[in-house]
């Protein structure tokens, strides 16, 4: 059985001060996820659609990053201005946001 029909992990992962990564709690991810979270609420998206808190998702460079699940579509440097784009665009007509999507293939790499 299907609990959600979609679900986003949003990194709020905190890395030492100073780390050359950096890391997407300094960047603000935490607002980003009560944004999304308040938004679907709001919307009354939350039976179908799930965010949580993830910690490090391996894209440190384009942080803050967020996958959304089942289509495995990862978003890179995502502002507290795309949160009703994402959730317009994408939860809700399922149209991925291509200009917040990560390109490169070897964000997993070396986390």
């Amino acid at each position: 059985m299907k609990r959600y029909e979609k679900h986003l992990f949003v990194c709020e992962n905190k890395r030492p001060e100073g780390h050359p990564k950096g890391c997407c709690a300094e960047k603000k991810a935490k607002e980003i996820t009560q944004l999304l979270k308040k938004r679907l609420a709001e919307l009354e998206l939350t039976k179908n659609i799930r965010v949580n808190i993830s910690g490090c998702l391996g894209a440190c460079q384009f942080g803050p990053s967020i996958v959304v699940y089942p289509e495995q579509i990862w978003y890179g440097n995502v502002k507290a201005a795309d949160v009703e784009e994402i959730i317009q665009s994408h939860l809700v007509n399922n149209i991925p946001v291509e200009r917040l999507i990560i390109q490169d293939k070897n964000y997993h790499k070396d986390v």
